[in-house]
């Protein structure tokens, strides 16, 4: 071994010892997700394997969840094993949010089939189903492991939800590539949300990270495709639809229609000519 290669290495050893966080590997936190889902909504099979035990099933998952908390023991404030007591009490709320989220999903999706195609093929549900789960264990204290989770979903989806954001029942994203949902939005109860929307802060600089710094979407609003909604006293009112396109730094009163306006010119080749 070079004295290089050597010097090296004695310099990566001395780092590693300097990290605040010890996190599990993002392929466990994925087969994590993965194999809870699979729990929730058993819609879907491998197909080497029958379907488990769903008693079983959860004895696995609550060792899995075990083995992801222990690297950031330290970090925790509280043992891995009363976070994994609380996260699977509340594993029930979180399956019935989830499935309004898949029911809104399929009442409002011309093209869905049924709520099965919906749990089993929707990016957005399983970007917010994600999220749901991140959000709970954020609520419990964890550090960084929800976002590990959050990033594995947008990384499957192209749907970036902050397990910060806290959002209401009946949650829809259609389409969903390109969706990012900052860490201090807010989002009502019966919201639609559709691909490229940005709920996202003004400013960025790093003194602001406790502060709200992003928008509050209240119930029953609809925003279209690639709208952009910046800044934390922004507010949508209820019952409001956004267009695709618009850029909104400022709030709007309920049952406001907002659209951006733009001029395009259709001619014929002949009128070319």
């Amino acid at each position: 071994m070079s004295t290089s290669l050597t010097t090296f290495l004695g310099r990566l050893a001395a780092q590693g010892k300097q990290y605040q966080y010890r996190l599990p590997s993002r392929p466990d936190a994925g087969r994590f997700i993965d194999q809870l889902m699979r729990m929730l909504f058993p819609v879907t099979q491998d197909c080497q394997s029958v379907t488990a035990n769903v008693g079983e099933t959860y004895l696995r998952l609550n060792e899995q969840l075990l083995c992801l908390l222990q690297p950031i023991r330290p970090n925790l404030g509280t043992l891995p094993e009363a976070v994994a007591h609380r996260f699977f009490d509340e594993l029930p709320a979180i399956h019935e949010h989830l499935l309004l989220d898949a029911q809104a999903i399929a009442d409002n999706d011309p093209a869905a089939v049924s709520i099965e195609e919906v749990i089993a093929v929707y990016p957005g549900f399983y970007a917010i189903a994600v999220y749901r789960i991140a959000h709970a264990l954020l609520q419990a204290g964890v550090p960084l492991l929800p976002r590990m989770l959050t990033e594995y979903a947008h990384g499957q989806t192209g749907i970036d939800i902050h397990p910060g954001a806290t959002i209401g029942p009946s949650f829809f994203i259609d389409h969903g590539t390109g969706v990012v949902i900052g860490e201090t939005t807010i989002i009502g109860a019966n919201v639609r949300v559709y691909q490229g929307v940005t709920l996202g802060a003004t400013h960025i600089a790093k003194s602001l990270a406790q502060k709200k710094r992003h928008p509050s979407i209240e119930d029953n609003v609809v925003i279209y495709a690639n709208a952009t909604i910046l800044g934390g006293n922004t507010v949508v009112g209820h019952d409001s639809v956004i267009g695709g396109n618009v850029w909104l730094t400022e709030s709007v009163p309920p049952f406001s229609r907002v659209y951006h306006r733009s001029q395009i010119d259709v001619r014929t080749i002949e009128q070319d000519v």
